[in-house]
């Protein structure tokens, strides 16, 4: 794998990481706490679903979601259903509540899980992947390497970015009221409902 081969993976893979997605909008929301514990626990869940999932692609995974029409269809409504309760979720959510100590490591530790589980109960990620990083891999060479190297580049890349989105939140939290913090948390939520419906019309490709 040449430099060339990496800048442009990189290139690419920021311009797809950019674009709001679930858990996009769930670290800004976490930054909303100004808890960089939140935050960074949130950021450290989709970073590592970001090394599994390309682990997960590595040794064929993706290709047996692919093919296997069950398998596809199971991991997508359980995709859909846990966008749809997590969207439930951050709309009930108080505000007030998260500027308190009270139970910070219970919360960094749901703000994780939410963020490794969200990405990982949604097939487009895993069919992404399968779609993307082979584009990118030189068969003459031994592939491991190149997999491992890909997936740090693809955590480190979705870290940066979900930081910048936790930092928005957190400037948002000093400039809101309440009540507009509760506004934001609604907007992130009705965004999240909106991907659920979207992924519950997905439909594989070679369908």
């Amino acid at each position: 794998m040449t430099l060339a081969t990496l800048f442009l993976y990189i290139v690419t893979c920021l311009a797809v990481t950019v674009t709001p997605g679930p858990t996009m909008l769930l670290a800004l929301a976490n930054g909303t706490s100004r808890s960089w514990r939140i935050a960074g626990m949130g950021i450290l869940g989709a970073a590592l679903s970001d090394l599994l999932l390309i682990g997960a692609v590595s040794v064929g995974l993706g290709a047996l979601l692919a093919a296997s029409e069950a398998v596809f269809s199971t991991v997508k409504w359980v995709g859909v259903l846990y966008l749809v309760w997590l969207a439930v979720q951050l709309w009930r959510s108080q505000p007030a509540a998260l500027t308190t100590n009270n139970g910070a490591s219970s919360t960094a530790a749901t703000a994780f899980s939410r963020s490794l589980l969200v990405s990982l109960s949604n097939p487009k990620g895993l069919l992404f992947f399968s779609a993307f990083l082979p584009q990118f891999i030189n068969t003459a060479e031994p592939q491991a390497l190149q997999y491992i190297t890909l997936a740090l580049l693809t955590a480190a890349l979705d870290s940066v970015v979900m930081a910048c989105y936790a930092t928005g939140g957190a400037q948002a939290a000093r400039f809101l009221t309440v009540k507009g913090l509760r506004s934001l948390n609604r907007a992130c939520a009705s965004a999240l409902l909106s991907l659920a419906l979207f992924l519950a019309l997905y439909r594989r490709a070679n369908r």
